[in-house]
């Protein structure tokens, strides 16, 4: 870098960020008194320069003067915070953080990398102007929804990038990021479902159980509520929600299906599409004659490691099948697979339908296969309906039974259409 031209924007976008950051922790720490912060707007406004000026310095090939800037900054950082950490009520230890966080900040976009560095003032103000809002979302947690983010976070971020992206197994099978990948979008859409009940499910009663509950186990919803009217202690909504997460589940199969399985999306929609219209509107019907109620506790935590691996597990040797039934019986044994299959895990059944080639089986007859778990899956959730439920959830089971006959006339006719 030569002149003095192409350094002003990373020197500008150095002084912004520190004066970003400035800003919030000089009106955060407004009222107290003078001496007793770390630093204030202009210190903070200064930090973000001297980091700016230190990464043009660095670009220019005056690695050492850079170091040595950089390290005067953040003694200075120091200094202050070991000062006032013996006085009454401590040091400011988030405004020494923050001040080290803007002298990085600076030294990225002197060396060339403004725009990151501003987009990253931005996100630790957000972070720092957030702290009452932080406040109460950990106020909110428990110790299993901390396991469960734990948990999550392992699943997601701490062995996916390490994954070979390349074929491996019997017949090729087996793409480990792939498999993965497909553990991180299932078990993802469950913590969702999972964390969003917690924070609104408990506190909005049945019908917000059974909404977003229903996204990630519409099975654990029809259980619970099955058992509260056949104890006698249901409040009136239980029949809505258990017609109202089923009706959940048929989109929620949906949207699996666009992730993982997109060239079946058009065929399967259509076929499921009267379905979930008719759960939706037997829903409705029942929760307009509902007396509201409290929710029970949501379904148990969904993200554990070992029910992951079962499940990553479980598609792998499906995998491994249908290549095996795409090689000896073509289509219509896959199809058979397919059923077979998802009356165990629709979701298994929608990734090894994503993971073959579009020759090994029609989009349309796929769907159909798919189609016909949801409809076992249905079944059975009729039958816990009736098991517990007892009288008291008659509407839900007929809620459930008008469903499954949509969904059994949209099969047939698609089945007659692909035999024609």
């Amino acid at each position: 870098m030569t002149g003095s031209g192409p350094a002003l924007l990373p020197l500008g976008a150095a002084l912004a960020a520190g004066l970003l950051i400035g800003i919030e922790r000089g009106w955060k720490l407004r009222g107290e008194a003078e001496g007793s912060r770390v630093a204030g707007l202009r210190t903070f406004t200064l930090f973000g320069l001297g980091g700016g000026l230190a990464g043009v310095l660095q670009t220019m090939g005056h690695g050492l003067v850079a170091a040595i800037l950089l390290a005067a900054n953040g003694a200075i950082i120091a200094i202050g915070y070991w000062r006032l950490r013996g006085e009454a009520g401590g040091a400011d230890a988030t405004s020494a953080v923050a001040g080290l966080l803007t002298l990085a900040l600076g030294f990225l976009s002197g060396a060339g990398q403004p725009a990151l560095a501003l987009a990253g003032a931005a996100v630790v103000t957000a972070i720092l102007a957030l702290r009452r809002e932080t406040r109460r979302l950990v106020g909110l947690l428990d110790e299993a929804d901390v396991k469960a983010l734990a948990r999550f976070a392992v699943i997601a971020a701490a062995i996916y990038p390490f994954l070979p992206d390349r074929p491996y197994g019997p017949y090729d099978a087996w793409d480990l990021r792939t498999l993965w990948l497909v553990v991180i979008i299932v078990t993802g859409f469950s913590f969702a479902g999972y964390a969003a009940n917690r924070i609104f499910g408990t506190r909005r009663g049945t019908i917000a159980t059974a909404l977003i509950g229903g996204a990630y186990s519409s099975t654990a919803v029809t259980h619970s509520f099955s058992q509260r009217l056949g104890a006698g202690a249901g409040g009136g909504a239980e029949n809505a929600g258990i017609a109202l997460a089923s009706a959940v589940m048929y989109l929620r199969v949906i949207v699996l299906v666009a992730l993982l399985a997109s060239r079946l999306l058009v065929p399967f929609a259509v076929l499921v599409a009267p379905a979930l219209v008719a759960g939706f509107a037997a829903s409705w019907w029942l929760y307009r004659r509902a007396v509201h109620s409290t929710g029970p506790a949501p379904p148990g935590n969904p993200v554990a490691l070992l029910p992951a691996l079962t499940f990553v597990a479980f598609v792998a040797a499906a995998a491994v099948a249908a290549r095996w039934a795409e090689a000896n019986f073509g289509e219509q044994g896959i199809a058979l697979l397919l059923l077979v299959m998802g009356t165990m895990d629709v979701d298994a059944a929608i990734v090894t339908a994503g993971g073959l080639e579009p020759a090994a089986i029609a989009a349309d007859l796929a769907a159909l296969a798919i189609g016909g778990t949801i409809l076992a899956n249905m079944a059975v959730k009729l039958g816990v309906t009736l098991a517990y439920g007892k009288g008291a959830a008659r509407p839900a089971a007929l809620a459930l039974g008008t469903s499954m006959a949509v969904l059994s006339a949209s099969l047939a006719v698609g089945y007659a259409r692909l035999a024609a």
